[in-house]
């Protein structure tokens, strides 16, 4: 899959461009690089996540089961990254979004219906799965544009949209499992 890094900087960026792997140059703004500039983000972020959910599981072992399955889509997300990047490396499928649905549903089993609106908050690791939540919204928000650019494959916004998805009910999930009561929204009083 494309060059390895061997030297950080290159100066070739320092005027507000950036190369692709096609070797086409395109301003550091460009949809294209704002969609992946996002998918980094939030692939920090869900490293952040995974950092926070991986320092609390002994004192609340439910947790590990959110790492399973939160873990392989960092790499999901580097691969949907290199895509958007390489278009001709096409590895992120159906199935991967499939596996969130199905992670989705079983939370929401134990979960029950959702009968308010959430803040995020209640503790770090909630309000860090949220934070993880409107990321992917963003990424997906910035893939869509370049999609109406440069057509991408479906199951790249898709995938986006489902792991958001998943996040805001791994939020919810991870307060249940740290006995944590979720944020209430408390709406203005009117007059």
């Amino acid at each position: 899959m494309g060059n390895r890094l061997s030297k950080i900087y290159t100066r070739t960026g320092d005027k507000g461009e950036t190369g692709l792997s096609s070797g086409r140059r395109v301003p550091k703004d460009h949809p294209r690089i704002e969609a992946i500039g996002e998918v980094d983000s939030l692939n920090s972020q869900l490293g952040l996540l995974l950092a926070e959910l991986a320092d609390g599981v002994e004192r609340w072992p439910g947790l590990a089961e959110v790492i399973e399955v939160l873990t392989p889509c960092q790499h999901r997300l580097f691969d949907l990254g290199g895509e958007l990047a390489m278009p001709e490396y096409q590895v992120v499928d159906a199935e991967e979004i499939a596996r969130l649905e199905a992670a989705i549903d079983l939370w929401n089993e134990e979960l029950g219906p959702l009968k308010n609106f959430i803040l995020p908050g209640g503790s770090r690791v909630v309000a860090q799965a949220h934070v993880c939540r409107s990321v992917a919204r963003g990424a997906e928000r910035r893939t869509q544009t370049l999609n109406g650019e440069e057509p991408l494959r479906d199951v790249l916004p898709a995938y986006l949209n489902r792991l958001s998805d998943l996040l805001f009910v791994a939020a919810r999930l991870i307060a249940r499992r740290q006995g944590v009561d979720e944020v209430l929204w408390q709406a203005a009083k009117k007059g």
